[in-house]
């Protein structure tokens, strides 16, 4: 472990996620987005995503078993003071119940979730069941959780989401489901001409809007997001500063894309940032 330069100890976040092999999303995106702002990063791998390029790169979608992820999770926060975590891709209902165990099990100051619902690995109906249980078993725990416009859809129950009022909606109706903060992010999808984020804390809204950057999705702007909002609690920014620096940062990696051969750019490095 390094050493801040005042001789103090770093701050440290810790995320629990899936494992992406190309390196544009998942774990290797939230432990980078961590060194880049300053904080030092632990993560515990709850399954592995591996796209296939010999079939259109479809995802090849391997959970780990829940008793190695509980290991993890023991060597993890016996080693290490951790007390913000983010939570990435658990992807089925056994690692939800192990992840929300182990979260119920000590206190937290944060615990952001990126709610990725839906693997193109896995089969409709362990899908539906992996969704249920984010829903009742690791949102009600949240302290911020950042859907994006489908999964906002998905949890809040709307069958469309077209402008800044639905996505109020949307919010209100998370919510209910128990986070203490719900970013919904308008992205790509929104109608319009900007990147609209919506942030609700239980009674006011905040309106966040930047200019999109051309009109391709980049694949870990969600991860990166949701790690960069995890890195500035853990430094003690308050939710509405944190989610404003994550916004800055995530724009600047969608700035610095990196192209590859997968389907979609990969976000780069934010470094004017860090």
């Amino acid at each position: 472990m390094h050493r801040d330069t005042d001789g103090a100890a770093p701050h440290i976040s810790y995320v629990i996620a899936g494992s992406e092999a190309t390196g544009g999303a998942g774990l290797q995106v939230d432990l980078r987005t961590f060194q880049q702002l300053g904080v030092y990063g632990v993560g515990t791998i709850t399954c592995i995503v591996s796209f296939d390029p010999k079939a259109d790169w479809a995802h090849r979608f391997v959970p780990v078993a829940p008793e190695v992820i509980a290991d993890q999770i023991e060597a993890a926060t016996s080693a290490h003071d951790l007390d913000v975590v983010k939570i990435g891709m658990l992807g089925t209902p056994e690692t939800i119940a192990v992840v929300a165990n182990a979260l119920s099990a000590q206190t937290w100051r944060h615990i952001v979730v990126d709610p990725v619902l839906i693997c193109k690995g896995q089969e409709p109906g362990a899908a539906l069941d992996t969704d249920n249980g984010l829903r009742t078993e690791i949102l009600p725990l949240a302290t911020v959780v950042t859907p994006n416009l489908f999964e906002a859809r998905t949890l809040a129950g709307m069958e469309t989401i077209e402008n800044a009022d639905d996505l109020k909606e949307a919010a209100r109706r998370i919510a209910d489901l128990g986070p203490r903060y719900v970013v919904v992010k308008g992205g790509m999808d929104l109608p319009g001409d900007d990147a609209v984020d919506i942030v609700y804390d239980g009674s006011e809204f905040t309106e966040l809007r930047s200019p999109k950057i051309g009109d391709q999705r980049v694949a870990g702007a969600g991860c990166t997001f949701a790690a960069a909002i995890t890195a500035e609690l853990t430094r003690g920014t308050n939710v509405l500063d944190a989610v404003r620096v994550a916004k800055e940062f995530t724009r600047a990696g969608i700035t610095a894309s990196i192209a590859t051969r997968a389907p979609q750019p990969s976000i780069g490095l934010a470094g004017s940032l860090s």
